[in-house]
This record gives structure tokens, C-alpha cells and sequence, in this order.
């Protein structure tokens, strides 16, 4: 079997740890009880019901950005072929094999936050590391350059 060229595992950056959004929630929680309480003696309850809600979306949003930081892409080269392997955090994994001889880097370094990194083949555009930031994309890009030069000299 060829030995791999690059073996690189792409992951968003997870949020916090569950303990620190824990006491996040629960610091939010007691604020938003203390003004929900404040309305009600003052006779404002329909207040109340929507500094509930508040915390409970907060709560939602931190449980989804949990969930979205369990996917992740793992991007294996040899010198025969180059797989990408992507692994959401809800759905089925898929699998996308390229002719490394073939691919060709596409990230175009414009210091904007939406700059895309491709790889293309024969027609086909397989866009990578979307969740990660700019200056990480483009160190990754460069990287799989690099990897790639090595994998066509052979």
C-alpha cells in the first residue's frame, strides 16, 4: 500500500466545554429569573413567559453548536490517489476519490473571511475545510500544495 503523503484531519472549532456552557445557561438563567420576577411583582407577567424562551433558545443554539463540532473531513494523498472522506455531524459519511495527478488546489488568498478552498478535477469542484477560518484555510491550502507537488514527482 503507498504510504501517505498527507493524512490530515480537518474539525471546526468546538465551543466551549459543556460545563462552561452549563454555567453560561445557569448564570443567564438567574439573570433572566431575577428580571422575569421583577416584572411580575411589578404586574407585568406576560414578561415572564418570553425571559423563558430566552433561555431556553440559548440553550438550543449551544446544544446545535455541540452537534456541528463533531463533523469533520479527513483528507488522505498518495501517490495514487488523493480521498476525501467527510463525516457530518448529522447525516451519512461520504467518500470522494481524485486523481492526485489530475487535482489542482483552488483558494484564491483574497483576506476575506468567504475565500473558498476547492479542489478540482476533470470538471469536478469539491469544496473543503468550510468551517474553518481564513488564515487556517490558506495554511492548509499551501500545505496541500506542497503534498501534491510531492505526490505528481512521484
Amino acid at each position: 500500500m503507498d504510504e501517505p503523503l498527507l493524512d490530515a484531519t480537518l474539525r471546526p472549532n468546538p465551543p466551549m466545554s459543556p460545563r462552561a456552557l452549563a454555567l453560561v445557561l445557569a448564570v443567564v438563567a438567574a439573570i433572566n429569573l431575577a428580571f422575569a420576577l421583577s416584572f411580575v411583582l411589578r404586574g407585568a407577567w406576560p414578561i415572564a413567559p418570553f425571559m423563558g424562551l430566552d433561555v431556553a433558545l440559548l440553550a438550543w443554539a449551544f446544544r446545535e453548536s455541540r452537534i456541528a463540532a463533531r463533523a469533520f473531513e479527513r483528507i488522505t494523498l498518495t501517490v495514487a490517489s488523493l480521498v476525501i472522506a467527510r463525516h457530518p455531524a448529522r447525516g451519512a459519511p461520504s467518500r470522494i476519490a481524485l486523481n492526485p495527478y489530475w487535482a489542482r488546489v483552488d483558494y484564491e488568498d483574497t483576506g476575506l473571511p468567504g475565500a473558498k478552498l476547492s479542489l478540482r478535477s476533470h470538471g469536478t469542484a469539491v469544496q473543503i475545510g468550510a468551517f474553518l477560518g481564513a488564515a487556517e484555510r490558506a495554511a492548509f491550502a499551501q500545505t496541500l500544495r506542497g503534498a501534491l507537488r510531492k505526490a505528481r514527482d512521484g
